[in-house]
């Protein structure tokens, strides 16, 4: 069985290439209603089949496909093996379906270089551009994504996404979809990533098909997870769970009870935590998955230590890294390390401690110096994508938001850095084990919440102070404005400025916001030039009123010579709060698309959403022309 890790970074194959013979399209339908059901009608149907190779070969088809919805890869291969025996001729769409579902079962690293190579042998055959190229352009993406190769990945599936637009071609659609919402997620792009996952939910939901949307909730949740919004994730785990348990499929239930537990740990809920992780180990441990139940073993020492049981969490950890991780993906085992050193420093064992925290930096340090170099490659494919995106007018809304999104792949590799300097605050945490000082613990909650260049609260800090001043204005029935704003032409500033001036920048405006705005503002780094502001108790009109007063004094920050012809300026995009707003995703989405107006009109402007009766005109050089005319 292959890595549960590796199962849960993977959606549910559809149907690319439908078969023209009634009976097993209905088998490919089935697939993503019921797999358990398709593989065993598919088994029945091979004996009378066995004089036709082209039949056997389509019925060894839908079982690897069945077998791979189900993560058991092993089968998968096995089936596409007996399938291509059966289809050699690279021109038969059934070889193709063999092909994909062969390379789509794959994980290992030399699995993986095999499978590209024959997928690339298959469209040699293949016009360029026809369903079939597209199909098998779509199993090289996933497998680029999983050799992490996402500048491949993004290049290879936003081109089967493009080429399968048509409606006559909605399955590849669909699936091109839903492998490219992966890779958005792997490079941090969440609202595309959640964008893609609910075409191939309402795909599902549409055509019924019960198991594929498990997995599409699935992995909505596991999104949301990455975002930090967990109560959000728990709820799409949840759904996930119900329809596994319909289909009475033991595994999906204890992948979602694995990472509702999860979830659960993360917002400090360890009862319930409890519960969910016990239930998901014992279905792990009878069917003997190993690497599921070190990984759930591994949060129920979470909870230990959560609970003070460090003597627990020290024994369940010691036997989780019995390999020291090398039966683990690597990007898992760094976070274990640092759970242990809390472990045996809860037991008074400094030393071991001390040793685990410095593997735990070392891991840290290897992989976030490959997701550097990832991350840059991975935009460089991003900006070429954008540029042939441009060409085609179809798709002049997708190119304004992806252009937009490219700025803040810019706030991933800052990101990275604030988390080097969290992961130097683990080691005061060594120095409070030591020698149990508060003042050093105090030190690493500021570390853990503030941005380190500009001492704005950061992204995860904003967004809990802005979830709990909603909560607020709900309860208490109060005004709430939220703004969006981004520095413009931050880009231009600093390629010709240097990074060094970007940075003054940003310190020059976190500076203007502590000295213009009141006490109870919340004014975080969302992400690179971008900032969120929470004005509890503030209507729409005092919001514009105060960040015209910003305005003015970002307006005033001075560049050096080499910015000759640049000045600094911002966009704001302003919504406010009310009986329709259920979470801060919502109340952003709409401040979101206001600042992407303003944007479009000008920059150095303030629009309002939703502001009916309000003069949305703005302010800054566009309300200055305005006023002339």
């Amino acid at each position: 069985m292959l890595l549960a890790f590796s199962c849960l970074g993977s959606p549910a194959r559809a149907n690319c290439l439908v078969s023209p013979d009634p009976e097993i399209r209905q088998l490919q339908e089935l697939v993503s209603i019921d797999a358990t059901k398709a593989q065993k009608q598919a088994q029945s149907l091979l004996p009378a089949a066995a004089r036709d190779a082209s039949r056997a070969a389509a019925l060894y088809a839908v079982q690897a496909q069945a077998y791979g919805i189900l993560e058991l890869d092993a089968d998968a291969r096995a089936m596409a093996v007996k399938g291509l025996a059966l289809a050699p001729d690279a021109h038969d769409p059934v070889h193709l379906e063999l092909v994909s579902a062969y390379a789509e079962a794959v994980y290992d690293k030399a699995g993986i270089v095999s499978a590209v190579e024959a997928v690339e042998a298959a469209r040699m055959w293949q016009p360029r551009g026809s369903l079939a190229d597209t199909c098998l352009l779509i199993s090289r993406g996933l497998l680029e994504h999983r050799q992490d190769r996402e500048d491949l990945a993004i290049v290879t599936l936003t081109q089967a996404y493009r080429a399968s637009i048509s409606p006559e071609v909605t399955e590849a659609h669909i699936m091109s979809a839903d492998y490219l919402s992966l890779v958005m997620r792997s490079m941090g792009d969440y609202v595309q990533a959640l964008s893609l996952n609910q075409e191939k939910i309402d795909w599902d939901t549409s055509h019924e098909a019960t198991m594929s949307l498990s997995v599409s909730r699935f992995m909505r949740g596991q999104i949301f997870k990455m975002m930090g919004n967990y109560n959000a994730a728990i709820v799409e785990f949840s759904e996930a769970r119900k329809l596994s348990k319909q289909l009475g499929d033991p595994q999906g239930i204890a992948f979602a009870d694995q990472r509702i537990c999860e979830s659960h740990i993360e917002l400090g809920q360890l009862g319930p935590a409890q519960r969910e992780c016990a239930r998901a180990l014992k279905v792990f441990s009878v069917a003997a998955s190993a690497d599921s139940e070190k990984e759930t073993e591994a949060l129920q020492a979470r909870i230990e230590l959560g609970l003070g049981h460090g003597e627990r969490a020290l024994a369940i950890l010691n036997k989780v890294l019995d390999r020291n991780g090398a039966d683990m993906p690597p990007r898992h085992v760094g976070s274990i390390y640092e759970s242990r050193a809390r472990a045996n420093a809860a037991v008074h064992d400094y030393r071991n401690a001390y040793s685990d925290l410095q593997e735990y930096m070392n891991r840290y340090k290897a992989a976030n110096d490959a997701e550097r170099v990832r991350q840059a490659g991975a935009q460089r494919a991003r900006f070429e994508t954008d540029r042939e995106v441009e060409r085609n007018a179809s798709l002049q809304r997708e190119l304004g938001l992806s252009q937009e999104q490219s700025h803040r792949q810019a706030q991933q590799l800052r990101w990275n850095a604030v988390v080097v300097v969290a992961g130097i605050a683990v080691i005061t945490l060594l120095i409070y084990f030591l020698v149990a000082n508060r003042r050093y613990r105090k030190q690493l909650v500021t570390f853990a919440s503030q941005d380190w260049l500009t001492g704005l609260p950061n992204r995860r800090r904003t967004a809990e102070l802005a979830i709990a001043a909603m909560e607020t204005a709900r309860v208490t029935q109060k005004p709430l404005t939220l703004a969006l704003i981004d520095m413009d032409h931050f880009k231009i500033i600093n390629d010709r400025c240097g990074h060094a001036t970007g940075d003054y920048v940003l310190k020059e405006f976190a500076r203007a916001g502590r000295e213009t705005l009141r006490d109870s503002d919340i004014l975080g780094r969302w992400g690179g030039e971008e900032f969120l502001l929470v004005m509890p108790e503030t209507p729409v009109e005092l919001a514009v009123a105060s960040l015209e007063r910003l305005r003015t004094l970002v307006c005033g920050i001075r560049l050096p010579t080499t910015g000759s012809g640049l000045r600094v300026s911002l966009s704001a995009g302003i919504a406010t709060h009310d009986e329709n707003t259920r979470t801060l995703d919502d109340l952003i989405a709409r401040a979101d698309g206001v600042l992407y107006a303003a944007k479009n009109e000008g920059r150095d402007l303030v629009r309002v959403a939703d502001a009916n009766g309000y003069n949305t005109s703005s302010t800054g050089v566009r309300r200055a022309l305005r006023l002339t005319n």
